[in-house]
């Protein structure tokens, strides 16, 4: 079996390990974390430890492009929760503005 036969490869950013739902990266985030392959597969007991080496074989044939990769996701998942948090931003805004109102209503109610 070749080593690439062991991943989805969905999109330039999407690596996914085959027949999972789980990234290529949320394996890699663990091992540069420090986790062993024992580890990383109790952490995702779905995975069989062949899968863990693949994908850990896969990153040090492929280490640039896969740093360049792992990057690429990081700045794209914290564009995203800035937009996220852009986006909750006026919903809290305005729950404290309607408080202040209804405090200030009492107030004078009162």
């Amino acid at each position: 079996m070749q080593l690439e036969e062991y991943f989805d490869f969905l999109g330039p950013d999407d690596i996914r390990i085959k027949g999972h739902r789980i990234g290529i990266d949320d394996v890699l985030e663990l091992y540069l974390d420090g986790y062993t392959a024992e580890e990383i597969v109790a952490h995702f007991p779905t995975l069989r430890l062949v899968d863990i080496y693949a994908a850990l074989t896969y990153y040090h044939q492929h280490r640039a492009e896969m740093d360049a990769y792992l990057s690429r996701l990081e700045e794209w998942r914290a564009q995203h929760a800035q937009e996220e948090d852009a986006q909750e931003l006026p919903a809290v805004v305005q729950r404290v503005r309607a408080l202040k109102a209804q405090r200030r209503a009492e107030r004078l109610s009162a």
